[in-house]
């Protein structure tokens, strides 16, 4: 017995320490929803098109969406004029601090960028439902993207939300979707052939350790560990 409780024990103290770290969140672009695509209403394997990874600091939650294989952000109709959209219907929140980069450089708007929660009625975006909250460019667009030829061209977006917890942020639209980013897809992308339209994270994808996933897996070994010891005792 006193074996057992050691053990637990243990487990107990890993778990605080996994939980104090655990601050973080992966998730990946890899649901399509571009029309005339060869990957329309389908998926691709990870690493997609890109991921938004959402960070608990203090009181708030940073964002940093990241587009690869030369994919860049576009605002169409398709993606209900927006650059990225999210679930937030938190009473308080706000978006804060929007940095645009292209590679990491960052890059500056004419007009600048906007972002809002509690958006009503909700925002659609063809193929992934409703959104209540989204970055989009202040100006709204007269062509594909912030300015007229897509110059200049972004591929991360940087921002945070005041007032608000992962688990808040990391909800599911009546669809099922999380995070809906509007591309124009790179060369690299060859599953969409330069075309344009919204890309979404249908299921959440952490990395494992991080956040309330790892939490979860970290639970589930510590008690196979306390199962075989108790088995050994």
């Amino acid at each position: 017995m006193r074996k057992l409780l050691s053990v637990l024990g243990m487990s107990i103290g890993l778990l605080g320490m996994t939980t104090a770290a655990s601050n973080a969140d992966t998730f990946t672009f890899t649901s399509c929803h571009i029309s005339g695509s060869t990957c329309q209403g389908g998926s691709i394997p990870a690493p997609g098109f890109g991921n938004v990874t959402l960070t608990q600091v203090g009181a708030n939650v940073t964002f940093d969406v990241t587009l690869i294989n030369g994919n860049t952000f576009i605002e169409t109709g398709s993606g209900g004029e927006e650059l990225f959209l999210f679930n937030d219907a938190i009473a308080g929140s706000t978006i804060t601090s929007i940095v645009a980069t292209e590679n990491g450089t960052p890059v500056t708007f004419p007009n600048g960028l906007s972002g809002f929660t509690n958006i009503s009625p909700a925002v659609m975006a063809d193929g992934t439902g409703t959104w209540t909250a989204s970055v989009e460019c202040t100006q709204p667009a007269t062509g594909n993207g912030c300015n007229p030829g897509m110059i200049p061209t972004i591929n991360d977006l940087h921002f945070t939300v005041t007032n608000a917890t992962l688990a808040q942020l990391e909800t599911a639209n009546a669809n099922g979707n999380f995070f809906v980013a509007d591309i124009l897809c790179g060369a690299a992308q060859t599953q969409c052939g330069g075309l344009t339209g919204p890309v979404d994270a249908p299921v959440p994808g952490p990395i494992v350790g991080a956040g309330l996933p790892g939490l979860v897996l970290a639970c589930a070994g510590l008690l196979g560990l306390a199962r075989r010891r108790r088995k050994i005792a």
